[in-house]
This record gives C-alpha cells, sequence and structure tokens, in this order.
C-alpha cells in the first residue's frame, strides 16, 4: 500500500511528451492569434500566396483534363483496311470474322463496296461523273477499331502491320501523327509547368522570407530580452516557423478555392459546348490527391521560407 500511495504522485505528472504537445500547441495558437490581430495584412499575403499556388495547381488540372479528352479521341482511332478489287463479298466477311478474334480487336466494320459507293453518291456530289464509270470501282473496306489497351501510337502501329500481311488485304492506313504530335506537346507543357511551378514556389518562398523578416523586426525587442533570460534560439524560432506553416497552409487552401472557383465558372460552358459535339465530357476537378500534394507543397514552402528567414536574421539580434 505504501508504494502505491509513493507512484501516485508521479503518476498524476503529465509526462514529458504531453508537456511538449502543450507547448507546441500553446504557441501555434499565439501564432494564429497574431495572424488575427493584423487582418488586412494577413489576409493580402495569404492571398498572394494563394494566386502564386493557383496558377501552376491550374495548370497542371488543364492539362490533366486535356490529356483525358485526347484519351477519348485516342480510343476512336482506327485502322482502315482496303481489300483487293477481286475480293468478294463472303470472303471479306470471312476475313472480318477472322479479325475479331486477334487480340487487341475491340470492332470490326466491314463496308460493303456497293453500300461505299452509294454513301459516295450521296455525299460527294460527283453522282454525274459516279454514272458514266461502267462498273464499281470503290473496293470493300474493313474498320479496325483497337482496344483501349492497345490504341496508343505503338501498340496501334504494331496491329497494323500485323492486318496489312493478311490476304487479301491491299493497303492499311493508320492516321496517328497527330496523336504522336500533340503528346510531344504535351510532354513540353508538362515540363513547362514544371518549370513554372518551381519559379512560383520560389517566389512564395521569397514572400514568406520576407513577411517573416518583417516580423522579426517588429519584435526585436521581444527577442532580446528573451535572450537575456536565456531563452535558446530554438525557443525563439519556434513562433516564426508556426506563422510560416500557418501562412502557407492558408495560401495551399486559398489556391485550392481559386482553383475550384474557375473549374465552377467552366464547368457550364465546357459541358454545353461537349454537348455541341455530341460528347459527355466534363472538366474534372481536383481529387484528394491532388489536394493533398498542393497543402503539402504550401506548408514546405511556408516552413521554409519562416526557417531561412529566421537562420538569416537571428544570429544578427543580440542583446546590448
Amino acid at each position: 500500500m505504501s508504494g502505491d500511495r509513493r507512484r501516485t504522485p508521479a503518476a498524476r505528472r503529465p509526462s514529458r511528451l504531453r508537456i511538449w504537445l502543450l507547448r507546441h500547441l500553446q504557441v501555434a495558437l499565439a501564432s494564429l492569434g497574431r495572424l488575427a490581430r493584423s487582418p488586412l495584412s494577413s489576409l493580402m499575403t495569404i492571398l498572394v500566396l494563394g494566386i502564386a499556388l493557383s496558377l501552376p495547381a491550374g495548370l497542371h488540372l488543364l492539362l490533366k483534363n486535356v490529356q483525358q479528352l485526347a484519351g477519348h479521341w485516342d480510343g476512336a482511332a482506327t485502322i482502315s483496311l482496303y481489300l483487293a478489287p477481286e475480293t468478294g463479298r463472303g470472303e471479306a466477311g470471312r476475313l472480318a470474322e477472322r479479325i475479331r478474334r486477334l487480340v487487341g480487336v475491340e470492332q470490326v466494320t466491314l463496308i460493303d463496296r456497293e453500300q461505299a459507293l452509294e454513301e459516295f453518291r450521296r455525299l460527294g456530289g460527283f453522282a454525274g461523273a459516279l454514272e458514266a464509270l461502267e462498273g464499281n470501282p470503290l473496293p470493300h473496306v474493313l474498320v479496325v477499331r483497337p482496344d483501349p489497351a492497345h490504341s496508343d501510337p505503338d501498340s496501334a502501329d504494331a496491329l497494323l502491320q500485323r492486318l496489312q500481311g493478311m490476304k487479301p488485304v491491299e493497303l492499311g492506313q493508320l492516321d496517328l501523327q497527330w496523336v504522336r504530335r500533340f503528346q510531344a506537346i504535351t510532354e513540353i507543357a508538362r515540363r513547362g509547368l514544371l518549370v513554372l511551378a518551381a519559379l512560383l514556389g520560389m517566389a512564395v518562398l521569397l514572400v514568406v522570407v520576407n513577411t517573416i523578416r518583417l516580423e522579426i523586426q517588429n519584435r526585436r525587442a521581444e527577442i532580446e530580452i528573451t535572450k537575456l533570460i536565456g531563452g535558446t534560439d530554438a525557443f525563439i524560432r519556434r513562433p516564426f516557423l508556426y506563422l510560416g506553416l500557418w501562412y502557407g497552409l492558408f495560401g495551399g487552401l486559398s489556391a485550392w478555392l481559386l482553383v475550384s472557383l474557375s473549374l465552377w465558372l467552366l464547368s457550364g460552358p465546357v459541358a454545353r459546348l461537349a454537348g455541341l459535339y455530341d460528347s459527355r465530357f466534363v472538366l474534372a476537378g481536383m481529387d484528394p490527391a491532388t489536394v493533398a500534394g498542393l497543402l503539402g507543397g504550401a506548408i514546405l514552402l511556408g516552413l521554409g521560407g519562416a526557417w531561412l528567414a529566421v537562420a538569416r536574421h537571428l544570429r544578427d539580434i543580440e542583446p546590448a
């Protein structure tokens, strides 16, 4: 019993980890309170950070939507197989059945030569010239649609080479040059986005450094007194780091709000334009991973800027 009574006061003492967490919580809330006491200047700084962060985030989202739209186009890429003129309707149908069983083929459509002639006569505006012909010069055509897993340029080109070797295929065409050009343009845009994100990230870092520097100068007397009574650099640095964290967090949240507002304003016109082309395309918003990356990057920039500012200017402040 006496041993239990001796352990009771020690058991009631708060642990060192709990004390450490409470101290950090107090400093974090105190730093948040300093932001609230100067709302106008804090809001202006947060909006500057939000605008700088929203530009690469918005461009990343735009590039993602363009790639999604191009993915629908890639899936619609087709291979046209022109059969030899002497090929009969039955032989063309049997070839179509063989191709349907191949790996990588989603759909095969047979365009009969008579059907093609009638459509050409109706849409081409050459009805008079076609009447002068003795026979039908058009061949049977097989339109092959690759499945989504084989619709990229390399896979579709490999499928074309296989199909061209079949009898009685005389000519095969696959127009994916525009897809390759689009992918090259997309790669350039992606690298340009990385460069822009790096430059704007440096701008955010410098804004935070300058803001924390001004805060350090405003609290110079307080820092000198803290050093006189034995305050360590880590103790003095802590509130400024939390200040940078709050700037980064609120800057990231404002960037997310700006991008979401822009998407909301554009979603209606984009949906109407897609409807005119009989498409169900809709703008994709920021997924949780993208939002987490934006907020995490903004917080790291805020902490990094605060650390640089404190490391640079704290050494210059010594009690007289």
